[in-house]
């Protein structure tokens, strides 16, 4: 199966392949700046509230023992997988 590409990405490649990329200054330094930005990045928290159903939470707290987490980190895993488009909700 052939792998979609985005247009961001196609252009990406278009300009790689084009040769005229060119390497930069101190890549070596940028690349570990922009690892840092990244790892900051997916390690910032917020604190949010919501109201959930009390047998629903009571059955993410049963399922986040069988898991191994804690409840808290079961809903985040969750949300996380829905907003990067790992799963889907049944609407």
């Amino acid at each position: 199966m052939a792998t979609k590409l985005s247009l961001e990405e196609k252009a990406i490649i278009d300009y790689v392949e084009s040769g005229s990329a060119a390497s930069i200054d101190k890549l070596e330094s940028e690349k570990q700046r922009y690892s840092q930005i990244a790892r900051d990045q997916m390690t910032k928290t917020q604190t949010v509230n919501i109201q959930l159903l009390e047998s629903d939470l009571e059955s993410l707290k049963a399922q986040s023992i069988s898991k191994g987490l804690s409840y808290q980190a079961l809903i985040s895993s969750l949300v996380h997988q829905y907003a990067s488009g790992k799963i889907k909700l049944d609407i």
